[in-house]
């Protein structure tokens, strides 16, 4: 085999530059304890949590690849799970960081997640349209409830009953029993997309969100309390007494399933609180308490009201009713009809509105013991702002206690520069530049700027030059952080800057056709008696086209300009006579670059090609496909003719221009990326993207291989193609409102293989001791029976122990589907397997989890096999009594912490007691002395 040629692997070293992103939603953690302090946003794949009071990052929960879609955190506070946009679920750990649960059920984005009051199970929604209830403690999936026509947007269980309400955008709201799962009714009363949900006065009240600026309000009544005698009457409609006009129709009121089987609630419309936003509801939610109801639109206003208590309800009630009665004393007159009940804006007070200094994506609310609601804010433009607000006060104001900003840009990064020591990272935006330090990250320097589109480090990296779109130069001193001088250097927007390789000047080239050439000279500062740094034009290109790039050659021989026409034209730099004319391209050419030698130029354009061509004689060697949509930026690695392109299809790609080929893809951002820059010294790449984030890649010593690269992009190919088949289908099972909660992917299908393997080695060992029986009967004596290795590196265990090592190692949620793919041939096996290791009482819970799924499935293969009577027989005896053990064994040990529980409690009232009547002692006695005291001075 002859020597290939031998590249080093590029890979992700940091993801910085971003506050938040703004697909997700924020959520109140509670870290050490806390409450209210901690809040944990998306960022891109990972999830962040900030310190609000210290505006510091404490926590990052590392995620694989996908984006990051839905947060929710348990009721208890130490876990967080978390929806990515692949469908996938994950269940983070707030103590360690670390992911303990993944859950594969969903096909698309997951769009909304809630645990139940105990944390024990978690309902997640979906782009896909289902609804998947999960077992956060056997982590595994209960069961898919299929109903909706569109995105679910809100799920909700409720904390006394084992029901779920669901909104979705197919106008819909779902009520689903759990202990049949199934919809038993169906609101209809939306005209538009239902965005969100809440339940509100002890979850009697619901209230949702549509595309209006309408918040209807449904009255909640259960069945089982209206046949309680005891119980009083639910409250009726109250739709007359309502300020708001309901200029719907009739069949805003109108519920699916008005029939019999409404043994569970009633829900009818009582009216609707008018917001003051006019565009659809975007975030719908309430504090844990059920007192504070919040909402927000696509605008810059969140509005913030409080529901009454029954209690407050009544002593409202009671005001109005003795103001009536005064009245009518004062008048006498009757008492007027209708006052014994309060309209439902008296009900729902709007408390105030909150604006925010950009468009709100996401809001938390969390309200204190004391009666101080917290509010934090998660912003389209990479802030987070977090607000106090006092509702005892007379009139409650906002206030804003933090507003975390300094970690990246309020708009994307248009353009990047490395300063010449690979130290320094220079990003800047539409209204600011930012200086990073590469190892630590850190922004150590913001400046205000206008609209960024080009930059560089001006030699000795004290200074820094920024093309606008304005068509100005801004001229900044780092050390200070100060603007030194604005020119107006072209009459359209600057979109190319090149630094002479000389190092004593730049090129530029703008939107209003021409070139122009700007050397460095140092000039007296009027304030001070020292020179500062300034600009000065020397040369102009006039051209017939708007210039989109402009680049030297490292000799600084030539010049070459990307013009309108899709063109790109050489000159000579010293006489700025035409030279070459390359053109091939369809589109724009939007970037290039010019290797190290002056050999070759490559082009890059929106025609989604890359091209390579020779500068001596303007041939073109190669065109490369490389990109699904625009190349957007072009640069060589110094010393090389490895190159680097970065697109609008989200993906980094390193080719090489002498072999033609790709190498490797840096993958990793979720939208656009627009720019990127390469160190001097070829170690490092840094890339800005739509996302909001900037990621910085780093060269390792690992030595990549084509071949290799590329049989791992056939693997990630094939897997994707594995989760997009269609699932395999359970026999029995009705294509009804319920379904299997997991689904098939490509971890189910090695699980499934695994299981299988550790069969066939039972098999074979159960042979191979067969004939060992016979060889030693045959020989009269004991032959040694070789060993297995793989059973010999499980310390000599059993085939049939290494098949229950093989299923233990099986993760919880994807057992089901594992088995779903097994071929029956394995399962007779199986069976017999399962018998012999419930007989000796050992992983009954899985065992017997396993053996109800594989009767389900395989019930009538089973049933037919006269060989596996026997099998079942025993298995139904040992299953039965094993279970009933396990069953003891847990009642016992429920009994024993619950005596313990009583006992501790019991404990803890004495010493509670006995601390307060020390307390009381010590008040009696300190009373005493002072009255002493003040009979001692009289």
């Amino acid at each position: 085999m002859g020597l290939t040629k031998q590249y080093l692997r590029y890979g992700p070293a940091a993801l910085f530059g971003l506050v938040a992103s703004a697909r997700g939603n924020a959520a109140f953690v509670a870290l050490r304890g806390e409450r209210g302090r901690c809040v944990a946003v998306p960022a891109c794949e990972h999830v962040f949590v900030w310190d609000t009071r210290k505006g510091e990052k404490v926590l990052i929960l590392k995620g694989l690849k996908q984006e990051v879609s839905c947060l929710c955190p348990s009721p208890d506070g130490l876990h967080l799970a978390v929806g990515y946009e692949d469908g996938s679920i994950r269940v983070f750990s707030l103590l360690s960081g670390e992911a303990n649960v993944t859950f594969n059920g969903h096909k698309a984005a997951v769009t909304a997640l809630k645990y139940d009051q105990l944390g024990g199970r978690l309902v997640s929604g979906s782009k896909d349209t289902d609804v998947i209830v999960w077992d956060v403690i056997n982590e595994s999936g209960l069961y898919r409830l299929k109903g909706h026509k569109d995105a679910v947007t809100q799920v909700l269980f409720l904390k006394e009953k084992n029901l779920l309400v669901t909104s979705g955008k197919d106008t819909l709201v779902k009520w689903w029993d759990l202990d049949t799962q199934h919809c038993f009714k169906t609101l209809v009363g939306h005209r538009t997309e239902v965005w969100g949900l809440a339940l509100v006065s002890e979850e009697k009240r619901l209230i949702t969100g549509t595309a209006d600026s309408e918040l209807r309000v449904w009255d909640i009544t259960y069945i089982q309390e209206v046949k309680d005698p005891d119980e009083p009457e639910s409250k009726k409609s109250k739709g007359s007494s309502l300020g708001a006009e309901d200029d719907t129709g009739e069949d805003e009121t109108l519920e699916l399933d008005e029939c019999p089987e409404e043994r569970l609630l009633k829900c009818s419309k009582v009216g609707s609180i008018m917001r003051e936003g006019r565009d659809r509801i975007v975030t719908l939610a309430t504090d844990r308490t059920g007192k504070i109801l919040a909402c927000h639109g696509t605008d810059a206003v969140l509005e913030v009201f409080s529901v009454l208590s029954e209690e407050e309800v009544q002593k409202k009630l009671e005001k109005k009713m003795k103001k009536a009665k005064q009245k009518a004393k004062q008048k006498s007159v009757e008492e007027p009809e209708g006052s014994g009940e309060l309209s439902l804006q008296e009900e729902i007070q709007r408390v105030t509105n909150i604006r925010a200094s950009a468009k709100i994506k996401s809001f938390d609310l969390i309200l204190s013991p004391k009666g101080e609601l917290k509010i934090v804010l998660l912003l389209q433009n990479n802030i987070i702002e977090s607000y106090n607000l006092n509702l005892s006060a007379q009139v409650p104001q906002a206030v804003r206690t933090s507003k975390i900003t300094i970690g990246g840009h309020r708009s994307d990064v248009r353009t990047l520069a490395f300063s010449s020591d690979n130290i320094a990272i220079l990003s800047a935006a539409a209204e600011s530049v930012k200086i990073w330090n590469r190892s630590t990250l850190q922004c150590i320097r913001t400046m205000e700027c206008e609209y960024a589109l080009c930059s560089l480090f001006v030699p000795g990296d004290r200074q820094v030059i920024i093309g606008t779109k304005t068509g100005k130069l801004q001229l900044y001193d780092l050390a200070s952080g100060s603007l030194m001088e604005t020119l107006a250097a072209h009459d359209g927007a600057v979109w190319s800057i090149a630094l002479s390789p000389d190092q004593r000047g730049f090129v530029t080239g703008g939107a209003d056709k021409c070139v122009k050439f700007w050397e460095f000279e140092l000039v007296k500062d009027e304030s001070s008696i020292q020179k500062r740094l300034s600009l000065k034009q020397v040369r102009i290109l006039q051209l017939d086209e708007d210039v989109l790039c402009v680049r030297y050659s490292p000799n600084q021989k030539l010049l070459a300009v990307s013009l309108l026409d899709c063109t790109v034209k050489i000159f000579y730099t010293d006489t700025l006579k035409f030279f070459l004319s390359l053109y091939g391209h369809k589109l724009l050419v939007l970037c290039m670059d010019i290797s190290y030698d002056g050999a070759l130029i490559a082009t890059g354009s929106a025609d989604r090609n890359v091209k390579i061509w020779g500068l001596d004689f303007g041939d073109c060697h190669r065109s490369l496909f490389a990109h699904d949509d625009s190349v957007m930026y072009l640069q060589f690695v110094a010393k090389s003719h490895l190159f680097f392109t970065a697109g609008k299809d989200n993906k980094i790609k390193q080719w090489d221009a002498d072999k033609f080929e790709h190498i490797q893809t840096l993958e990793g951002h979720h939208q656009e990326v627009w720019c990127l820059a390469l160190s001097p010294n070829g170690d490092y790449v840094v890339s800005a993207s739509h996302d909001k984030s900037l990621r910085l890649w780093e060269r390792t010593r690992e030595p990549l291989v084509l071949e290799e690269e590329r049989e791992m992009r056939r693997e990630a190919e094939y897997e994707e193609t594995v989760a997009k088949e269609e699932q395999p289908v359970v026999a029995g099972e009705t294509q009804g409102e319920t379904g299997l909660a997991g689904k098939k992917t490509i971890e189910t299908i090695k699980a499934a293989e695994r299981i299988m393997e550790a069969i066939e080695l039972y098999r074979e060992e159960m042979a191979k001791l067969k004939e060992h029986k016979a060889i030693c009967k045959a020989a009269g004596k004991e032959v040694p029976l070789p060993v297995n290795p793989i059973l010999h590196a499980y310390g000599n265990i059993t085939p049939s122990a290494y098949v229950l090592e093989v299923f233990k190692k099986v993760k919880s949620s994807e057992l089901e589907e594992s088995l779903l793919v097994l071929p029956f041939s394995y399962v007779p096996d199986l069976l017999r397997l399962f018998s012999e290791h419930i007989h000796l009482g050992s992983e009954v819970e899985l065992l017997c989890r396993a053996l109800l799924f594989l009767l389900k499935i395989h019930f009538g293969q089973i049933t037919s096999n006269h060989m596996l009577v026997t099998v079942i027989e025993n298995l139904k005896k040992t299953t039965i009594c094993r279970v009933s053990e396990a069953r003891d064994v847990l009642g016992f040990n429920m009994a024993g912490l619950q005596y313990l529980k009583r006992e501790i409690e019991a404990k803890d009232e004495v010493t509670f007691f006995a601390d307060a009547a020390d307390h009381f002692e010590e008040k009696r006695r300190k009373r005493k002395k002072k009255e002493k005291m003040v009979l001692a001075v009289v």
